[in-house]
């Protein structure tokens, strides 16, 4: 398989890292708007099969103009969501196959955003599904870790654990810290605002998506493997649109394991007005708030050697096993930074997340997922999936939940 990355932030390079260690690839090409950056994740691998180029991920033409002289086979999304459409709609324009690990984002309800959502996340992509048909060429959308690997837990949870599913959420938690910041978020600083300020997105059976006020439902989830207690909210997240498409369940919620005092720190970015995107004017000079706020604060991808810690993406999900008994399980994947940092040099939230979109890789070069079209991670069979996980130095575990409450 040849593939094209746009991005060399810390997923992006993380990707290029991984893949330098997988047969599969043929070639890949690592592209950024810092040529410099796409250089030094090229140069850190040391393959022949991978090379650097210099790419605007917002403007659709200088995409297809790489597109057309790397021609990949598939090309990889691994910059901020906010570049989704460019790079999407110029893959639909060359014909060429498409994967994300963060879908087209969302826009809240002109009336009401804390009750019923607008454009919902990824969106604008599924309503492109019968031109991409009609191409003959795939996208995979949401193939991170989370949406991505959770999505593929949901998946395995309806196949092989569950005659009816009463819950589902997405948890997420970690006890990561930075050495030397109060706050230094393990992702990209602009999809942790977009993700937690935006009004948070639900599916309810018989009700359909609807929202509510960003960090409600606060709950302290034992998250496993030493990482303990953590307190956790609803967030927007793709889950909550992708998993109800081909998962038959009641309810769908993503709830992300932030802590107390990152939740107060965001409520203040919002507060003062630090998390618009739009542009103001300092002293003559234009400058998006958050702009300045993704500056001031360091890069994710350089923050791995003052890390520590560990961070785990899961599925909790509430129902009827297949013996018809009440069951929940915690079906989870823990990454501990230590780990790898030491065997890959990436920090664990960025490594964690681009094992993925090569799993899929992997698997579709292989003929064991056939996509067509738009598709989530949902739409395949989970088991070849995580099979791979292993292969790739990770692991993935089921925890028995207590079953109360729910009714046979």
């Amino acid at each position: 398989m040849k593939a094209l990355v746009i991005g060399a932030g810390g997923v992006g390079s993380a990707i290029a890292n991984i893949a330098s260690r997988r047969p599969f690839i043929t070639s890949m090409v690592v592209a950024d708007r810092s040529l410099s950056r796409a250089q030094a994740a090229v140069t850190k691998v040391n393959d022949p099969r991978f090379s650097a180029q210099e790419v605007d991920a917002s403007d659709v033409n200088d995409i297809r103009a790489l597109i057309r002289k790397a021609t990949p086979d598939i090309v990889v999304n691994a910059v901020d969501p906010r570049f989704v459409m460019p790079i999407f709609l110029a893959c639909e324009e060359e014909k060429v196959n498409y994967m994300d690990m963060a879908m087209s984002l969302s826009t809240p309800h002109p009336t009401d955003p804390m009750n019923k959502p607008g454009v919902k996340l990824g969106d604008e992509q599924f309503a492109r599904a019968d031109t991409w048909n009609k191409n003959g060429n795939y996208a995979v959308v949401g193939m991170g870790i989370e949406p991505g690997m959770s999505d593929v837990f949901a998946r395995y949870a309806e196949d092989e654990l569950f005659s009816r599913i009463d819950y589902l959420a997405v948890m997420d938690g970690s006890n990561l810290t930075v050495d030397g910041y109060d706050f230094a978020p393990s992702f990209s600083i602009w999809t942790t605002i977009e993700e937690c300020l935006n009004p948070p997105l639900i599916f309810e059976e018989g009700r359909g998506w609807y929202t509510t006020e960003p960090f409600s439902e606060l709950e302290t989830y034992d998250f496993p493997d030493g990482i303990g207690p953590v307190e956790c909210v609803n967030v927007e997240h793709e889950e909550a649109v992708l998993i109800p498409m081909k998962v038959k369940a009641k309810e769908v919620r993503f709830k992300y394991g932030l802590g107390a005092q990152f939740i107060e720190t965001l409520k203040t970015i919002h507060t003062l007005g630090l998390d618009k995107k739009e542009k103001v004017s300092v002293q003559g000079v234009e400058v998006s708030p958050r702009e300045l706020l993704a500056a001031l604060l360091p890069d994710p991808a350089t923050i791995g050697d003052k890390m520590h810690g560990k961070t785990c993406a899961g599925t909790l999900v509430k129902g009827l096993g297949k013996d018809g008994k009440p069951k929940a399980v915690y079906i989870y994947n823990v990454v501990d930074n230590e780990w790898s940092m030491k065997n890959y040099g990436n920090q664990a939230v960025v490594w964690q997340t681009a094992i993925n979109p090569l799993i899929a890789m992997e698997l579709i070069a292989s003929g064991e997922w056939k996509p067509t079209g738009i598709s989530g991670p949902e739409w395949f069979p989970a088991q070849p999936f995580l099979d791979l996980i292993s292969e790739y130095g990770s692991s993935w575990h089921i925890r028995e939940e207590e079953p109360k409450g729910i009714v046979a």
